[in-house]
């Protein structure tokens, strides 16, 4: 509908730019809007793993940890506090959601 209005917009003699600044848009989201569906995706995205990337021995002390007789009940968010009380550190709150939502142990 939108595309229909701004090809209107441009048979009239408007410029693309004070349509788009009109609607609060960029040129380009535009022209990605007009990219036919076939055509190819060319994003890269990163070609490395991240340096600081857990290892699958720390995922296991992680999943280890979380399933323990101790924390079994518990969260992330009071397994993370309970360690630092006696001085453990396995790993922040946010790595221990993520693995466990990997491993599909996050659901009840």
């Amino acid at each position: 509908m939108t595309l229909a209005h701004i090809d209107e917009a441009l048979e009239r003699g408007i410029r693309l730019e004070a349509i788009c600044e009109r609607l609060g848009l960029a040129p380009r989201t535009i022209q990605r809007w007009r990219k036919p569906a076939t055509a190819e995706d060319r994003r890269c995205g990163p070609h490395t793993r991240p340096a600081n990337r857990l290892s699958e021995a720390e995922r296991r002390r992680i999943l280890a940890v979380a399933n323990s007789e101790e924390f079994r009940d518990a969260s992330p968010k009071q397994i993370v506090p309970r360690l630092a009380d006696r001085g453990e550190y396995v790993a922040s709150e946010a790595s221990f959601y993520r693995v466990l939502r990997e491993a599909g142990q996050l659901a009840h």
